[in-house]
């Protein structure tokens, strides 16, 4: 027999993937091909980033609960136990974090420090610590890069609000993160 060479991490991202594919994800339409093309995109962007492990795996997952951009749920929220044993408790909570998210409520002050985050499943409101708001701000701008590179019809529309976003949150990007924000987002020179 064989050792097993794959690392804790390689073998989450497979039980992902596999229940990615048990939900149907290789099937769902998304800009850019599929559901699952776009999540693999995304965990390959944080990445390069050099995002540590769980936040990359909440890359890869970050649509199973559905989003306030994309409300296709994979698993309701009421199964979360199962994404937690596939991925683990901390990708997990990055997941449910970034998908309960209402977006109106909680962009305009998300890079204030004690800002309000509210749940759009629960309708309260909670502060996130440091981390969190960090892991949330570099998953966002992952998952809205992703959806700028490839529609630029999105990147018209949504492109400097977006870059208005990221710059308000621009201390809880990593630099990498940040320097794609700008080179993605900025409007081109006249």
């Amino acid at each position: 027999m064989e050792p097993d060479t794959g690392t804790p991490d390689d073998d989450a991202a497979e039980r992902a993937l596999a229940l990615l594919r048990e939900c149907g994800a290789q099937t769902m339409a998304h800009p850019g091909g599929t559901l699952l093309a776009h999540l693999r995109r995304v965990q390959e962007r944080l990445a390069l980033w050099q995002a540590r492990p769980a936040l990359r795996l909440a890359g890869l997952c970050h649509a199973f609960y559905g989003t306030d951009g994309f409300p296709g749920a994979l698993l309701p929220v009421t199964r979360r136990a199962e994404l937690e044993a596939a991925i683990g408790a901390e990708a997990e909570s990055i997941v449910h974090l970034y998908a309960s998210c209402d977006r109106a409520a909680t962009y305009p002050d998300l890079g204030r420090p004690g800002a309000p985050f509210r749940d759009r499943f629960t309708g309260e409101s909670h502060v996130p610590g440091p981390r969190a708001r960090r892991d949330f701000a570099e998953l966002s701008a992952a998952n809205e890069l992703d959806l700028a590179r490839l529609d630029p019809a999105f990147r018209d529309r949504w492109g400097a609000d977006l870059l208005a976003l990221f710059t308000r949150v621009r201390p809880l990007l990593s630099a990498e993160a940040w320097l794609d924000c700008r080179t993605v987002l900025a409007a081109p020179a006249p």
